[in-house]
């Protein structure tokens, strides 16, 4: 089967072609030039806005790095310098102790500034200076930068140094907060509220918060035992397991109402 010829061209159909292809091509050299000419006017305008926000961004980016490198090697200075002091602590080196501390407090690292405030009150507190510790604890639990913990903690010790020189109403009224089962500070500041109560006269009230301590499951065995005297010296029966009791550390059968071994 033969095949049918293509219909040929005319000129004038040829050079139409040919005219609406230069056409076009034409049309795209004059698009790139206008966007060559778009690009280099945007340029011209905001090139050099663009190259300095981009340098600046670096500059920030780098400058935050170095910001952020600069502070964990000054969290590991003080993390240091934290440990050396208390080293000497524990060696009774206190004043060198207290000298090591003075780089930190002087520093701008909040958290480590807290811990070495709560140390250097304690060593006021080993050098017999219930004042400077108690001022020291205070200006802790008054800091609203100071983790909550910390904050309870120096509460605590703040009252705990000032305890004799404070009316036993405002003992009770800084620490009763704390002085509940579940806090972390119950037992230490359940036992001074509980002794605030006697100086007030309130035997009831410091028997049943005796007698709370001692029940405490959180409370440290020493304190409970001291709790228990207390509660049973004040006519409140705080022991509902005699044989748990006399495995305690610093407890004979007599005390915990057991026969004499």
């Amino acid at each position: 089967m033969a095949l049918t010829p293509g219909k040929s061209l005319s000129r004038e159909e040829k050079r139409a072609q040919q005219r609406a292809a230069e056409d076009e091509v034409l049309l795209r050299e004059v698009d790139d030039a206008v966007r060559q000419d778009q690009y280099a006017d945007f340029y011209r305008r905001y090139g050099k806005a663009i190259i300095g926000l981009v340098i600046l961004g670096l500059a920030a980016f780098g400058g935050y790095l170095w910001y952020q490198e600069h502070l964990n090697a000054q969290r590991e200075t003080a993390s240091e310098t934290l440990v050396t002091a208390l080293d000497q602590v524990q060696a009774r080196n206190l004043a060198t102790g207290d000298k090591d501390l003075a780089p930190i407090l002087e520093g701008n690292d909040e958290g480590a500034k807290t811990a070495a405030q709560m140390l250097k009150a304690g060593i006021a507190m080993e050098q017999k200076k219930p004042a400077d510790a108690a001022k020291l604890f205070e200006a802790v639990a008054a800091d609203p930068k100071a983790p909550k913990p910390m904050r309870d903690a120096a509460t605590v010790r703040a009252v705990a140094a000032s305890y004799d020189t404070m009316k036993p109403a405002d003992v009770i009224a800084r620490l009763q907060p704390l002085a509940v089962p579940g806090s972390p500070w119950f037992g230490s500041a359940g036992e001074m509220v509980a002794m605030a109560y006697l100086d007030q006269g309130k035997n009831a009230e410091a028997g049943k918060l005796f007698s709370s301590i001692a029940e405490d499951k959180d409370t440290p065995d020493t304190l409970k035992s001291r709790a228990r005297q207390m509660a049973g010296l004040l006519g409140v029966d705080s022991i509902k397991d005699v044989d748990t009791v006399i495995k305690q550390p610093g407890i004979n059968s007599e005390v915990a109402g057991g026969p004499a071994q």
